[in-house]
């Protein structure tokens, strides 16, 4: 076992005449909390759809547990990247339950202990559609840890949050770290990174940065 979760080797990303990353080298560490700041369209949500598998290298190597990116599927990763898509007629645990049928490694209840962590209402009949931003957010939460994987990635897990859902969140997040989870995630929220990183790279037009 490496000491590193995700490796990232000279990772080159273009769409037509924009290059999002640009030789981009990084390694972190398990059982770490990393952070990726830097503003909209700087490359990060880019790098992570690398590292999950959703996109691919135009050069470059990411390994991820000593191994090339598999589809995203095939990975134990926990993933928030952009607006989750749940069934808005569903309710959110039926929701998770539809989603947790495809790899089938948990039970009900643990998913019911999942959405009591992230603040939500396990026996709620409550339809996802007539959530509120917040709540779909820590829907999202939840569905990205339910399985316990050991990566998160976390492309603003706060957004969206009221003050008391964010302390909250940032509970569960240390509480995972605790257990060994490796998270790298990025927050417009400087508190997020100072509270919760051990590390932190600043993403810039495509270059990133180490600063912590």
């Amino acid at each position: 076992m490496t000491a590193y979760m995700i490796e990232v080797s000279d990772a080159v990303k273009s769409f037509k005449e924009t290059t999002a990353l640009k030789r981009v080298s990084v390694k972190f560490e398990r059982g770490k909390i990393h952070g990726v700041i830097g503003r909209n369209g700087s490359g990060k949500t880019v790098l992570f759809k690398c590292v999950c598998g959703f996109m691919h290298l135009d050069s470059g190597r990411i390994l991820v547990d000593g191994q090339p990116v598999k589809p995203a599927a095939a990975q134990d990763i926990g993933i928030i990247i952009e607006e989750p898509g749940f069934i808005g007629s569903f309710s959110g645990f039926k929701n998770l339950k539809l989603l947790a049928s495809i790899r089938r490694v948990i039970s009900d209840e643990q998913i019911r202990q999942t959405l009591q962590l992230v603040g939500l209402d396990p026996q709620s009949k409550k339809q996802v559609r007539k959530y509120s931003l917040g709540m779909r957010h820590r829907l999202g939460i939840a569905q990205a840890i339910m399985e316990k994987p050991k990566l998160l990635i976390l492309d603003e897990p706060m957004s969206g949050l009221d003050k008391q859902g964010v302390l909250e969140i940032r509970e569960v997040l240390k509480q995972l770290k605790k257990e060994g989870v490796t998270i790298v995630l990025s927050s417009h929220y400087a508190e997020d990174i100072d509270v919760l990183c051990d590390t932190v790279c600043e993403m810039d037009g495509g270059v990133l940065t180490t600063i912590k």
